[in-house]
């Protein structure tokens, strides 16, 4: 059993907290860091993940490429992220290359990587605070001490909240007024199922197009939706398989 680790996650945070600025006034700010600290709080962080997850057989580390397939779905997807990386980042990713296993696919997101990897290797944790790995089935550790299992049919409605609710941080709307617990209980009351994500993106006189471009945006990427180094976009005809029986077909809708 393999250790999944959203690396972005950790390496961002220990290089930001790493950096130091200096004011030479003059309209002059250097920001800076010593590279042993910024190793010394991954490494720190990597063993906080090893300890409380106990036996496991190796680390594998996942990040995002510099390219995102879902800017040619919505090019403002993330667009308010503008912000560099902090000192040390890229140089971090290939020091921790000469130790660890590292995962980086071209035009994908940490997420979606740990997501084909997941599902085509199943039987290992998956460790990410992020929210959206609740969709992946399997074992998810969220960095704080709390792992949980996750069923397909668990991940497919957690898919169709997100869908619903959205998720400004990624820069996706959703439905209008529709947070987690309405579109929870709306799957509650209507059925986990692409015609309730529809109907209430049609109650707000929003389209399918609509609906099916936050799925989009939202669908973190499984084995199925990427073949031979493409990604395969989500449809309603994914959904409608996996309901009738628990396989799942790709579109042939290609990025």
């Amino acid at each position: 059993m393999s250790l999944l680790i959203d690396a972005d996650f950790i390496v961002y945070k220990c290089c930001a907290a790493a950096e130091e600025d200096f004011d030479f006034g003059d309209d002059v700010i250097v920001v800076t860091s010593r590279f042993t600290d910024v190793m010394r709080l991954i490494e720190r962080d990597l063993s906080n993940v090893k300890s409380n997850l106990g036996l496991f057989d190796d680390l594998i580390l996942f990040f995002s490429s510099a390219t995102n397939f879902r800017k040619q779905i919505d090019p403002s997807y993330k667009g308010h992220r503008n912000r560099k990386k902090p000192c040390g980042y890229k140089r971090a990713i290939d020091e921790l290359s000469k130790t660890y296993e590292v995962i980086k696919i071209d035009d994908l997101e940490a997420d979606d990587a740990l997501g084909i990897y997941a599902t085509e290797n199943p039987g290992h944790i998956i460790c990410s605070p992020d929210k959206d790995m609740r969709q992946i089935p399997g074992k998810l550790y969220d960095f704080k001490n709390e792992t949980i299992t996750i069923t397909p049919e668990e991940g497919e409605r957690w898919f169709f909240i997100q869908t619903m609710s959205g998720d400004m941080t990624d820069g996706y709307s959703g439905i209008p007024g529709i947070g987690v617990k309405r579109a929870a209980a709306l799957l509650d009351k209507n059925g986990c199922t692409w015609e309730t994500v529809v109907n209430a993106f049609a109650e707000k006189n929003m389209t399918e197009e609509d609906a099916l471009m936050n799925a989009r945006l939202a669908r973190i990427l499984t084995k199925e939706l990427y073949k031979d180094g493409r990604v395969i976009q989500w449809d309603s005809t994914y959904a409608s398989d996996r309901a009738d029986n628990g396989t799942g077909i790709q579109s042939t809708s290609a990025v």
